[in-house]
């Protein structure tokens, strides 16, 4: 598998983003959903990459900088047919080293609280991540959950 910056044009990546606001509105009232569409990811504050293997994306992540040091992570999520592979595990690895050589002291995101949004929440806490109050504009909500960890700058 190879993780590459992507421009957001190829049909795989498009199809996976679209399958990913799809599951957001299924399992979040609007008001709560935070998933940014294709045109929204091409900000030039956002850093997208997609992961693959044989030309078949198997999932993405990008960094929104929000500041010199600190970055969200966005649209994180795994082809459907590529889950429990390790492939949102070596996504998360790849955006954490890209935050280390940015010199960011923090990377933060915002996640569902119900049960489907579980695995996620569990994979940032296994790697650190703690919950927090809302950062950037993100306003207090039950439907959202946010975590942040604090990035040691060598």
């Amino acid at each position: 598998m190879k993780i590459t910056i992507d421009n957001l044009t190829s049909g795989g990546v498009i199809k996976l983003l679209e399958e990913h606001l799809v599951d957001m509105y299924a399992t979040s009232p609007p008001e709560s959903i935070h998933a940014l569409d294709v045109e929204s990811l091409k900000h030039p504050s956002i850093t997208f990459w997609r992961a693959e293997k044989n030309r078949e994306v198997l999932g993405c992540v990008a960094i929104k900088e929000l500041s010199l040091n600190h970055g969200e992570i966005k649209s994180m999520r795994t082809a459907t047919n590529a889950r429990n592979q390790g492939i949102a595990s070596k996504l998360l690895s790849h955006v954490l080293t890209v935050a280390e050589s940015r010199n960011y002291t923090r990377l933060s995101l915002e996640t569902g609280s119900m049960d489907f949004f579980k695995p996620a929440r569990n994979l940032y806490a296994k790697n650190g991540f703690e919950y927090c109050q809302p950062f950037a504009d993100y306003q207090i909500d039950p439907n959202s959950c946010f975590m942040t960890l604090r990035l040691a700058n060598k």
